[in-house]
């Protein structure tokens, strides 16, 4: 059974007379997987982090490492290392140096210390990089350096606050790949934070999405993705396309003025919901074979496929993504599978949500 090895219980954070930057936040972190904290600035995510580094301290609700309450254990004396978004390191010192400090202040000795930051090193790729000086490193091997000085200290948990935002493009799509490959080799629990949907989606074993303090969903990228729990979780992961809808009874749905078969169920007959579907999951036809008929309203070239606005009869807005070409003007039809049709319950919390999808696994196994 995987071993919890943070829990928060109820835990508010605010500061002064301000509305909560947390508001009642419960969840459980196990041993040894990849967590990203996902969502828009203000949201609560670097809290969390601080709040498990110590850096800060709940106004209510409980912290647990290792079923140890820990809410009132500073920061020094919890065992997890935090790598932040500007690095922290110190330009003063070489590579090597940046690496030991925290073993020095432990006050190690000297083989030792010598031994684990060759072996942290080693680690993070940078043999040899012992005496080269900070200012002499790129953007990548300065976020290694400060990688290696977190894992040197042997913590449980390494907490990430968004060390990847100050790289271009493709060296932060490389340090991604790094970055997941460290954590599998360590074999100890990173707790990653980030704005970045498909960072989120292509690193983690499982996504918190928080909005406004809150978490709206957790889950495994593909549960998060597949099944979003509401609007916001829908238009945060992805793109998506969102329509007002009803659900006529189990595995039928209406939207647009027609009904659809779908794979979802558990619904009141006729209840008002939301219906997403992504772009991708939306196939260009010839208008007459389509399920919807569209015009064509704009295009945009992606290198790996086109980006196609669409506006159907009834003036709703349909976004794909396809290899197929069209013109601004075209009449098409759009087609789709009823696996591709999710359906959204308003206002349902995240364990109701659980609940139907056990439901609905039990009733097709």
């Amino acid at each position: 059974m995987p071993e919890t090895i943070i829990r928060f219980e109820n835990v508010t954070k605010q500061f002064d007379d301000d509305p909560p930057v947390l508001d009642h936040v419960s969840f459980e972190i196990e041993k040894g997987k990849f967590y990203t904290l996902l969502g828009p600035s203000g949201c609560g995510k670097t809290t969390i982090l601080r709040l498990i580094a110590g850096f800060l301290e709940a106004t209510e609700g409980s912290i647990y490492l290792n079923d140890q309450k820990i809410n009132q254990v500073p920061a020094n004396k919890r065992p997890v290392n935090t790598v932040f978004q500007d690095y922290a390191l110190f330009p003063h010192l070489n590579v090597f140096e940046n690496v030991a400090f925290g073993l020095r202040i432990k006050k190690m000795k000297k083989d030792v210390i010598e031994e684990k930051v060759k072996e942290a090193l080693r680690f993070v790729n940078l043999s040899g990089y012992e005496k080269r000086e900070i200012s002499e490193m790129s953007g990548g091997q300065r976020q290694r350096v400060a990688i290696a000085r977190a894992i040197v200290n042997e913590p449980e948990v390494i907490l990430l606050d968004e060390p990847l935002s100050a790289l271009d493009l493709k060296l932060r799509t490389e340090m991604q790949y790094e970055l997941r490959d460290l954590q599998r080799r360590l074999g100890i629990t990173f707790i990653f934070v980030t704005h970045d949907q498909e960072e989120a989606l292509a690193m983690s074993d499982e996504i918190f999405v928080l909005n406004k303090g809150e978490i709206q969903q957790s889950g495994t990228p593909i549960d998060i993705y597949d099944e979003p729990i509401n609007r916001f979780v829908a238009d945060f992961i992805g793109e998506s396309n969102i329509v007002p809808g009803k659900m006529v009874q189990d595995f039928e749905v209406e939207f647009v003025g027609r009904r659809f078969e779908c794979v979802d169920q558990g619904f009141h007959p006729n209840e008002v919901v939301e219906i997403v579907i992504r772009p991708e999951d939306l196939e260009i036809t010839a208008a007459e074979k389509g399920k919807l008929q569209v015009t064509v309203d704009w295009m945009l070239f992606r290198g790996v496929h086109y980006e196609i606005g669409c506006i159907d009869v009834d003036g709703n807005e349909w976004l794909v993504h396809t290899t197929k070409k069209a013109k601004i003007g075209d009449k098409l039809g759009l087609a789709f599978d009823p696996e591709a049709i999710h359906v959204m319950r308003l206002g349902e919390t995240e364990e109701e949500f659980d609940k139907r999808l056990e439901s609905y696994d039990e009733a097709t196994s």
